[in-house]
C-alpha cells in the first residue's frame, strides 16, 4: 500500500535508546548508513506549496520518492508515498532536471533501521540532533511501539526535517540553504531552539 504512517521523536540520549530498542526485541535490518537526499521542485516551488515531495535519495542504493500532502490522524502523520529504486542516482537527477525540476534543498543524515513491534523503527542522526522515526501500517501499531519504548506520546513530532530546519533557520537567521553536517559545524542546537520536547524522557 502506497501510504506512509509515522511519527518522530527527538532523542536526548541516542545510545541508551538504541540499547532499549535492542533489549525490547528490535532487530537491526539496516546498519548505520549515510544518506544524501535531494529535494526537487519547479522553479516556483509548486510542489512544496501543495504539500508534495519529490525526492531522490542515495544510501546503499538510490531511490526516487513521491509523497502527497500529509494529514495528522489519530496523532500520526499519514500521507501517500510512492517509492521506486533506481540504479543510477546521477542519471535519475539528470532526468528530473530535464523535466524542468531543480534541486532546491539538500539534506543528509545517518540512519539505521530496525524491525520492531510490527513496524520499521529508524534512528536518525541529523545535523541538528538525533531522532527516532516509527513507521507502521496503522496509527495503533505506531502508538503501541511508542508505549513499549516508553516514548512520550505528547512529545511526538509530525513535522518533516525540512520544516524543522526552515523554522530553525528563520529563528536563528542561519545563512546557509541546506541541512548538511558541514554547515552545522560548531553549532550546538538545543531542543528549545528546535521547539521540540525530548521523546525519550518523561
Amino acid at each position: 500500500m502506497d501510504q506512509e504512517i509515522e511519527v518522530k521523536y527527538y532523542l536526548k540520549d541516542v545510545e541508551t535508546y538504541r540499547q532499549k530498542v535492542r533489549a525490547q526485541g528490535g532487530v537491526l535490518i539496516q546498519p548505520r548508513v549515510r544518506e544524501i537526499n535531494l529535494r526537487f521542485d519547479t522553479p516556483d516551488l509548486a510542489l512544496r506549496r501543495q504539500g508534495q515531495v519529490l525526492r531522490l535519495r542515495q544510501d546503499t542504493s538510490a531511490y526516487m520518492t513521491y509523497k502527497g500532502m500529509g494529514a495528522v490522524m489519530d496523532g500520526v502523520l499519514a500521507r501517500t508515498e510512492i517509492e521506486i529504486e533506481v540504479n543510477d542516482f546521477a542519471a535519475a537527477s539528470r532526468l528530473l532536471q530535464s523535466l524542468g525540476y531543480q534541486v532546491f534543498f539538500v539534506y543528509e543524515k545517518y540512519r539505521e533501521n530496525y524491525q520492531f513491534a510490527g513496524l520499521t523503527l529508524s534512528v536518525d542522526e541529523t545535523p541538528f540532533g538525533n531522532f527516532t522515526e516509527l513507521e507502521g501500517p496503522s496509527a495503533e501499531v505506531v502508538r503501541n511501539a511508542s508505549d513499549i519504548l516508553a516514548l512520550n506520546w505528547t512529545a511526538r513530532v509530525n513535522a518533516s526535517y525540512i520544516d524543522l530546519f526552515y523554522a530553525l533557520k528563520a529563528r536563528l537567521n542561519l545563512p546557509f540553504r541546506d541541512l548538511v553536517f558541514e554547515s552545522f559545524k560548531g553549532l550546538a542546537i538545543t531542543n528549545d531552539e528546535l521547539l521540540v520536547k525530548y521523546g525519550d524522557v518523561s
